[in-house]
């Protein structure tokens, strides 16, 4: 059974960066897709970053250029590297691993972006 778990959330600055890391145990890396969610309080749950089993990374708008996305297939881990926080950006981010379309979710970070 595929567990995650996530760290590195905290609270940052407008203008700061974070680095969120997600631990991916109990099955094969590289047999899923990864990436991130994120859920601000009011808001239905948004994808912000993935990479796909090929290696391809993909992201929200209103992150592109921010945020980048990254794994370690040696560690297995997958990392998301935020820059340039802006408060909009506050939320409980969530990783994921998906084959197909079956979801495994980790129990979220908090991020908290100030002015």
């Amino acid at each position: 059974q595929v567990q995650l778990v996530e760290s590195g959330g905290g609270l940052v600055q407008a203008g700061g960066s974070l680095r969120l890391s997600c631990a991916i145990s109990g099955g094969t890396f590289s047999d899923y897709a990864k990436g991130w969610f994120r859920q601000a309080p009011g808001k239905q749950r948004e994808l912000v970053a993935s990479i796909n089993v090929g290696g391809r990374t993909d992201y929200a708008d209103s992150v592109q250029g921010r945020f980048s996305i990254s794994r370690d297939n040696a560690q297995n881990t997958v990392a998301l590297q935020m820059n340039t926080l802006k408060p909009e950006d506050t939320a409980i981010y969530y990783c994921f691993a998906r084959i197909l379309r079956s979801y495994t979710w980790g129990p979220g970070t908090q991020v908290t972006v100030t002015v």
